[in-house]
């Protein structure tokens, strides 16, 4: 479909339909790009696609031929790659809808839950959706409303009517409080009232230290990835640092679609300046020049309050070509994701952010050394990045009393389902999931624990006789059970496993980016297999996808199913 690149000297040889757009669809693609940098070059625009995207679906409701005619013609981009990215996420649509969509959560919580099986939502059109990350106030759907002014509202919990409401206020608990100290108690629109509550006091200090010894305080603070894969941050720092390949870029994984997960959620949306100043410490530390915060699509309260808290810390001289007055060059671009779990998986976000379909690359090269734009890029999710302004002011050696020698500090866990006060609760490394459930409030009389799913839907399903286990990543290695996400979600006896267990295969199916057979067609045969009870199969299916897929997702496909029948009594031998 294309030559060669345009900045090998040939125009690339792009061939476009008679389809034209209509002026509204050319306004909507002119309003992002009018400000973009570069010249036209597919290497300087293309990663404007998404936006761009983003834009026509928000002001038209759906995405025609004709608009992907007028968007490749700006980015130099050929209609059908243009398409394949368009089509590639769930809240883009390529045909014609409704100016309302109404996306009804029917995953594993709001199954639990009692999701209305009727949605009495006028003029809109019905759409089913995996985990909104509302996962605390179950049922929960999002209204998506297209117009000159586009709209997105969160609805949670939902009733057949779509009954208007305001955001609620997320419930936290647990100790000590520290990342969640702010949850409630400070406005998150106010810069002020995050100075007041003592922001970027943090990186005030940081800028003190400089970046070396920055770096060796996240080291010998033991912080590790609170996404999943646990890799200490103060190696990725370093690595980043020391990349000789200039520019250097930071990321924030906020594309937080793993169901069961809220976590980042209620911190993006109740603390976003704490965000922005832990981006930027870790951009100060790893040399970096440009950051970008990639929030989930369906999360459009949190991408209000960070493009809010962007906006102020950028007037305010801490954000911009010299940070706080002291010679620091950095800013941040926020960029929505469009409903595509896999884009969680770190060179698949790069991708997205790129303008290309959100598909994982091979590792190696690993993100340290050839990440986003092929640069040294750190990237590390929102409750990680959160963890920073405390190490910095308190130093490594406070941070690592809390926790376990081998988990240091506090963990995020989101509970939820069979529980009598869902909601985000801080604890540290070591409490025990008995005692987490206890904060909680345990499961609501007269019902009991029937099963326990911790880590999300890449995690594992656990029996009641886990209470005991420590919440740290060596008791839960030693277990053969994760911590994952921060996800536990519990389930009584109402509740039929087995359904639960199909409604996760049928996530992973659905979620597979299908660039590799493995995860592919390991996913839909899963399901069927699953179906079917062929317990065989499954074992046989879940070994290939963990040893063969390109990423995570089919890797962690079989997890919860495979940990479910060692540790529950579903089907019989």
């Amino acid at each position: 479909m294309r030559g060669a690149d345009r900045n090998d000297g040939v125009v690339p040889d792009l061939h476009f339909t008679s389809a034209t757009a209509t002026p509204q669809e050319r306004a909507a693609v002119d309003a992002v790009l009018e400000d973009a940098p570069g010249d036209g070059r597919r290497d300087e625009c293309r990663h404007m696609l998404l936006p761009v995207l983003h834009s026509i679906n928000d002001r038209i409701g759906w995405i025609s031929p004709g608009a992907l005619n007028y968007a490749g013609e700006r980015l130099d981009v050929a209609p059908a790659e243009a398409y394949g990215v368009a089509t590639f996420y769930a809240l883009f649509s390529t045909t014609p809808r409704a100016p309302r969509v109404v996306h009804v959560c029917d995953d594993i919580a709001c199954m639990v839950a009692g999701t209305p099986s009727q949605i009495d939502a006028k003029d809109a059109e019905i759409a089913r959706s995996p985990c909104l990350g509302l996962c605390d106030r179950a049922p929960a759907a999002l209204l998506i409303e297209a117009g000159d002014s586009p709209k997105a509202r969160q609805i949670a919990p939902v009733d057949a009517a779509l009954a208007n409401g305001v955001p609620a206020q997320p419930h936290v608990g647990g100790a000590p409080l520290g990342l969640l100290r702010r949850v409630g108690r400070v406005d998150p629109e106010s810069l002020d009232a995050y100075r007041a509550s003592g922001g970027y006091a943090a990186l005030a200090r940081a800028l003190d230290m400089g970046a070396e010894r920055v770096i060796a305080e996240v080291t010998a603070s033991k912080l590790f990835g609170r996404g999943g894969a646990a890799f200490p941050t103060g190696r990725k720092m370093e690595a980043v640092a020391r990349a000789p390949a200039r520019p250097h870029y930071v990321i924030c994984n906020a594309d937080e679609s793993e169901p069961g997960t809220f976590k980042d959620r209620v911190l993006m949306e109740h603390d976003p300046f704490a965000l922005v100043e832990a981006i930027t410490i870790a951009a100060y530390a790893a040399g970096c020049e440009r950051g970008f915060i990639y929030v989930r699509g369906e999360y459009p309260l949190a991408a209000a309050r960070l493009e809010n808290a962007i906006a102020q810390a950028r007037e305010h001289g801490q954000l911009g070509d010299d940070v706080m007055g002291r010679g620091m060059r950095f800013d941040v671009e926020l960029r929505r994701g469009a409903g595509a779990y896999i884009c969680g998986e770190e060179t698949a976000l790069f991708n997205s952010i790129e303008g290309k379909r959100g598909e994982p690359r091979n590792k190696p090269p690993f993100p340290v050394e050839a990440g986003l734009f092929g640069k040294p890029t750190l990237i590390n999710n929102v409750e990680t990045l959160a963890n920073l302004p405390s190490i910095v002011l308190d130093g490594a050696a406070e941070y690592a009393k809390i926790g376990t020698p081998e988990s240091t500090g506090t963990r995020l866990f989101c509970v939820s389902g069979a529980i009598s006060r869902a909601g985000v609760y801080e604890v540290a490394h070591g409490t025990t999931l008995g005692e987490l459930v206890e904060m909680a409030g345990g499961v609501p009389a007269p019902h009991c624990l029937r099963a326990i799913l911790l880590g999300g839907a890449a995690g594992c399903m656990l029996g009641p006789d886990a209470l005991s286990l420590p919440l740290s990543q060596e008791a839960a290695r030693a277990a053969s059970a994760t911590l994952g996400s921060g996800v536990a979600m519990l389930f009584d006896e109402r509740v039929d496993i087995a359904a639960i267990l199909r409604r996760i295969a049928r996530f992973f199916r659905d979620e597979s980016c299908g660039q590799c057979v493995p995860c592919r067609v390991g996913t839909v045969r899963q399901e069927e297999a699953l179906e079917r009870g062929d317990l065989i199969l499954l074992d046989e299916i879940g070994r290939v996808m963990r040893d063969a897929s390109i990423c995570g997702l089919g890797q962690t496909a079989a997890n919860v199913i495979a940990s479910a029948r060692s540790n529950l009594e579903i089907w019989s031998s």
